[in-house]
């Protein structure tokens, strides 16, 4: 019988195969040369089942695969080379891990013979990233290359999702093996979905079924979890109001009727304060981030708190929590709502009703002097949150929001408005500029049928702007608005409100986008007049493919309402 016989670096072809991947995003380099060598045939001819997507620097590939992630469900992957295309991803793959982001990185390394020599482009990526995702692993020899990629798709899906990355030395990709797939399903050391704790969650419907006054705190864990659905009939069944943190906001519909907003230092005003008048506090796939409690010597105190998540290490980490539920939310949430008494047929159901009324006053209060005047100014410059909204009111209904970091992130998820599961990519917990421009290039991969709308500010846009060859190139129908004010924004807002207004190197000098955009054959168009603005996303969004929207921003807008950092979150501040 004819032995099967190919080398590590097919063997990795036909292990990605195995695991349904799709889209690569990449750079070749000297020690992954063998592996690029073995793509080839996989990416065009009969042979055909990935696309190959070159972007320009090793940190955007990583971002892409994000975005592809966060969008699609599936596991996004980076294929670069080692030393410095390596270290290179380390960014994205700390983004990924603060943000549960399902990657796979596979970086090439020098042949096991040389390290601990300082050979070329030689770094110790394992231990690198060993503090910044669920599992980094050396393949040494071809033989283990399908179980270690099984073994790591499985890691970075599975349970609370995050990145995985694998070193290739180059040996191990020139090596010849017996092909043998391999299937990983169970790892002892590992348990990705803790058994469900039915006593916790009677404990939690009890406290439910008496609260007078109880409040939810949407996380991304339901969109991980893609228990969306699950969330509705939960929140509809109790009439439980909702808060959605910043990555969990397309978990719930923004015209849902229990939906009061977004939680966190720049989020809505009702539910930030009604936090602290709450008596009973669900949490659901969210981690009590600081932006989100501010000081939480004071945050809730008077709330009976109950936490839902896959992590047990997320629980009592932050906040103290009286009843824990650790499990799946598509396991939890159910389990929990098939407990709870039906509130239209509940004594409480008066007393619900005048709770959810009561956030309706301080609604309208934010409307009158912070949100009207942001969406709706009647002179004065362009304002960023006037730009977010005619964007929000002419985009499809399923239209993807990505953002980079800073005012424009801020600005974008409070306007935008999210009717589809999987609506928003940006950058979270390690708030990383330059992460808009690449991850919208993953977007449109991992959703092609949908609208990619992506928010960056002057200095954001700069960060990755050579990933504007990658669009040209692919021809990613990414839709560009560049809010343009000479400043990081957010940056100089605190300078402004903490430092007495000393603006040490947060003013820019920017280069002319409109020739850049010529250089890359991107369609552009500039918008320094509202009188326009509505022609002008018009458009952006008919017209095939990328575009350029470069919006002149006002620049000092500030982004308002604010929690200041430290602060109570009852402490928001509605002007400065």
């Amino acid at each position: 019988m004819l032995k099967d016989r190919i080398t590590g670096a097919k063997a990795l072809m036909r292990a990605l195969q195995a695991e349904g991947v799709k889209t690569i995003f990449g750079y070749p380099g000297g020690s992954i040369m063998p592996t690029y060598d073995a793509l080839f045939d996989y990416t065009r001819g009969e042979k055909k089942c990935f696309d190959h997507i070159l972007v320009r620097h090793e940190q955007g590939a990583v971002h892409a695969a994000e975005g592809y992630a966060r969008v699609s469900g599936e596991v996004g992957v980076a294929l670069v080379t080692s030393g410095p295309g390596a270290t290179n991803t380390l960014t994205g793959v700390a983004d990924a891990m603060l943000d549960s982001t399902p990657i796979v990185v596979i970086a090439g390394q020098v042949a096991i013979g040389a390290l601990g020599t300082d050979a070329f482009q030689e770094v110790d990526l394992v231990g690198l990233a060993q503090p910044i995702s669920k599992w980094s692993y050396q393949i040494r020899h071809a033989g283990d290359v399908a179980w270690a990629v099984s073994r790591a798709f499985y890691i970075a899906r599975s349970g609370r999702p995050g990145p995985v990355v694998l070193d290739f030395p180059r040996n191990a990709q020139v090596e010849e093996i017996d092909w043998e797939p391999k299937k990983v399903d169970f790892i002892r050391s590992y348990v990705a979905y803790p058994k469900l704790n039915m006593e916790a969650v009677r404990q939690a419907a009890e406290l439910i079924n008496n609260a007078k006054r109880p409040l939810a705190l949407v996380g991304q864990g339901v969109e991980l979890g893609n228990a969306q659905e699950e969330l509705k009939t939960f929140l509809e069944k109790a009439g439980i109001p909702a808060g959605r943190t910043m990555l969990g906001l397309s978990a719930l519909p923004s015209n849902h009727p229990l939906n009061v907003g977004m939680l966190g230092m720049h989020g809505n005003y009702a539910v930030n304060l009604k936090e602290q008048e709450c008596d009973v506090l669900i949490a659901i796939g969210m981690r009590f981030s600081d932006r989100v409690t501010g000081n939480t010597k004071t945050y809730a105190k008077q709330a009976k708190i109950i936490h839902l998540d896959i992590d047990r290490s997320e629980i009592d980490k932050n906040v103290k929590t009286d009843v824990a539920i650790v499990a799946d939310c598509k396991e939890s949430l159910p389990a929990l709502t098939a407990l709870l008494d039906d509130v239209k047929r509940s004594s409480l159901n008066v007393q619900r009703q005048e709770w959810r009324e009561s956030f309706r006053e301080l609604d309208a209060k934010e409307r009158e002097k912070v949100i009207e005047p942001a969406i709706h100014p009647q002179e004065g410059p362009l304002l960023m949150g006037e730009m977010v909204n005619a964007v929000a009111e002419q985009a499809p209904d399923d239209a993807v929001l990505v953002t980079d970091v800073g005012q424009n992130q801020l600005f974008a998820t409070r306007y935008f408005k999210y009717h589809h599961k999987r609506s928003i990519c940006t950058s979270g917990g390690l708030g990383t500029m330059g992460y808009g421009m690449p991850a919208a290039i993953g977007a449109t991969f991992g959703a092609p049928e949908r609208t990619v709308c992506c928010f960056m500010g002057d200095g954001g846009f700069q960060m990755c702007i050579e990933e504007l060859g990658t669009i040209m190139e692919q021809k990613s129908p990414v839709k560009m608005i560049l809010m343009n004010n000479h400043y990081l924004g957010n940056v100089r807002q605190w300078q402004d409100m903490f430092w007495m207004r000393r603006k040490s190197f947060t003013k820019m000098m920017n280069p002319c986008y409109e020739l850049i955009a010529q250089g890359y054959g991107i369609p552009y168009m500039a918008v320094t007049d509202r009188k326009d603005l509505r022609a002008a996303v018009e458009k952006m969004l008919t017209t095939d493919g990328p575009f350029i929207l470069e919006c002149a921003i006002k620049e000092d807008d500030d982004v308002l309402p604010m929690t200041p950092p430290g602060m109570n979150v009852n402490d928001m501040m509605l002007e400065i």
